[in-house]
């Protein structure tokens, strides 16, 4: 990396820890339901309407029923007004019903926090549907997430507590006292940088200069004209004008990256004009995808009464984050060698998919941000990346997006590594291996181990349903390496709830929408379940004082056991599958 790109990450890391550490102090005072009165008033209004008890404690088990349950709920309401939407209210521009597969595979992205889009939103969802249904899924899957690490916090600060909470009283406070107001200041900041808000018809505006084109001529019942070798027949056109969309787009980018949603209101998300039109509103977005992730850290060690616990997951994630970093830019500067080959100048390195107002350093530090994150938003095409640029984002992923990951899932998913790491250092040295003063037992690392493995099995397992079969193969554009890399990245976005696109993959078909929308729902709840199974058992383990043989868990030493764990466990199921994609591209380059 050259110097720019260092400076360039600095300031983004130096702003997100200065942002994160108040932040973080507030997420305790609503983890642990210490609110001024007058929002306590508020909030008690909403509970006395539903008949909630926000007092009353739940059971593990109790937690996770009213979860499912809530996000069950949510599934069919995001489905039945994409279903309904042309019969329904804000659809100036006359959207059809959306199809019952893309239906499907939609409200189950959105519901999970992974937001894969098979679809352009400006041409298939009405103005309802992206506020009803889309821009309110973002807001309480971001807030489910926050809860169940709010649940796996108090268990390891428990002290024989069976309980881990209250579901709604968490849904509610995290929604209304954390991401709805940064959300407005947000919204209200991206309007000033230019993004779009408002619920007008789309703009027929008059161009510069007229565009040429040609359509295929058409009989008198609609069929293409066909010549005497079998082609279309074709007709000249020319247009003076052109449509621009508008809509509520800055109300739904500012949660999109605040919740590490990553669903755009636009085809093009964050690479278009209208949703990303400066290079301050790219920092800014950015930074709102790291912010709770890291501030949750912060809160982390409040609440387990030891804010060194909270720095070293803090450094393991940002030491793990910047090595991404550096290899991905440094990748792209570097650009391709087989035009470099060709007598094409190095230059400004692969600019290939990327938008010139932000270049190579923002797009790639965009883009380890975006899939670290667990968000998928992008500012550019992975797909046109080199090959080992374009595996950056897809490691990220793969290590289970814990390195800062979704809000409240990248920071559970590092303390289930947490915990492994200190199990696997227990056996090296012979003790009972604990963390936190709490005992980690057989029970606890078989839930580890079923939230470890469960998305590399559906990951693997899906991607070799997709190459095998012809209805897997017929939407891939690109054969070879980089086909197999397309499909891999799209099962394993969709599986770690991420929610970016490699593209080249034609993925909104039937098939492709039914396999992707069973990986997102197990990829997201078959890795809760299994987190709230681990609190409510922490919870009820007496706490062990610190001893001469307890392994410290905030120093150096534990850092790099944790990242190794991570890359290693994390990582090491996805060798054989990366190296029939990516790697063998990257060496096809130099052949």
């Amino acid at each position: 990396m050259d110097g720019l790109a260092w400076i360039n990450l600095a300031l983004f890391m130096g702003l997100l820890l200065l942002a994160a550490w108040p932040l973080g102090k507030w997420l305790v005072a609503v983890c642990e339901g210490r609110l001024p009165r007058w929002m306590g008033a508020v909030e008690g209004l909403l509970y006395k309407l539903a008949g909630v008890k926000p007092a009353q404690g739940q059971h593990w088990k109790q937690y996770a029923i009213a979860l499912l349950l809530f996000n069950f709920l949510g599934l069919l309401a995001a489905y039945a007004l994409q279903r309904f939407q042309d019969l329904l209210p804000l659809n100036p521009q006359a959207m059809a019903a959306v199809t019952a597969d893309s239906a499907f595979n939609t409200a189950v992205s959105f519901v999970t926090n992974t937001n894969w889009q098979g679809y352009g939103g400006e041409a298939s969802m009405s103005y309802l549907t992206q506020m009803l249904a889309l821009t309110v899924q973002n807001f309480v899957s971001a807030a489910t997430g926050i809860a169940v690490v709010f649940a796996l916090m108090r268990g390891f600060a428990g002290k024989l507590k069976k309980d881990v909470g209250n579901f709604w009283a968490d849904l509610t406070r995290i929604t209304l006292w954390v991401l709805l107001p940064i959300s407005f200041v947000l919204a209200i900041f991206f309007v000033g940088q230019g993004v779009l808000q408002n619920l007008e018809p789309y703009k027929t505006v008059q161009t510069l200069e007229a565009t040429a084109y040609q359509t295929p001529k058409l009989d008198a019942q609609g069929q293409p004209l066909l010549d005497a070798q079998g082609q279309p027949l074709m007709e000249d056109q020319k247009t003076e004008t052109q449509q621009l969309a508008m809509g509520p787009v800055a109300s739904q980018l500012a949660i999109k990256m605040l919740g590490t949603n990553g669903g755009g209101f636009f085809n093009a998300n964050s690479s278009h004009p209208y949703e990303n039109p400066t290079p301050l509103s790219n920092l800014l977005q950015m930074l709102a995808i790291f912010l709770i992730p890291a501030a949750l850290c912060f809160a982390f060690g409040r609440i387990v009464s030891d804010q060194r616990q909270g720095v070293a997951l803090l450094a393991a994630m940002s030491v793990m984050f910047i090595a991404a970093v550096v290899i991905a830019t440094a990748a792209e500067q570097a650009g391709n060698p087989l035009l470099q080959a060709q007598g094409v100048e190095a230059g400004a390195g692969n600019m290939e998919g990327k938008e010139t107002r932000f270049g190579i350093h923002a797009s790639t530090l965009f883009a380890v941000v975006t899939t670290a994150a667990s968000c998928g938003a992008v500012n550019s095409m992975h797909d046109s990346y080199t090959p080992i640029g374009g595996m950056v984002p897809l490691v990220m992923m793969q290590l289970g997006e814990v390195v800062f990951g979704g809000v409240g899932t990248g920071l559970y998913g590092m303390l289930v590594f947490a915990m492994l790491a200190v199990f696997i250092a227990g056996l090296m040295i012979g003790r009972t291996p604990e963390y936190l003063g709490k005992k980690i037992e057989p029970y606890e690392m078989k839930m580890s181990s079923i939230a470890i493995l469960i998305t590399p099995i559906v990951v693997l397992v899906g991607t070799a349903i997709a190459v095998l079969s012809p209805l897997g193969k017929a939407g891939v554009a690109n054969p070879g390496a980089h086909g197999f890399s397309e499909i891999l990245y799209a099962l394993t976005s969709a599986a770690n709830n991420n929610g970016s696109a490699f593209a080249g993959l034609s993925a909104n078909t039937p098939f492709y929408n039914t396999l992707l929308g069973l990986a997102m729902w197990l990829g997201r709840f078959g890795v809760i379940v299994p987190v709230l199974a681990i609190a409510g058992s922490l919870g009820a383990k007496k706490r062990i004082p610190v001893g001469s043989g307890t392994l410290p868990t905030h120093g150096p030493l534990f850092v790099v056991l944790l990242i190794g764990t991570v890359l290693l466990v994390g990582l090491l199921n996805y060798v054989p599958a990366l190296a029939l994609g990516p790697v063998v591209e990257h060496l096809m380059l130099w052949k």
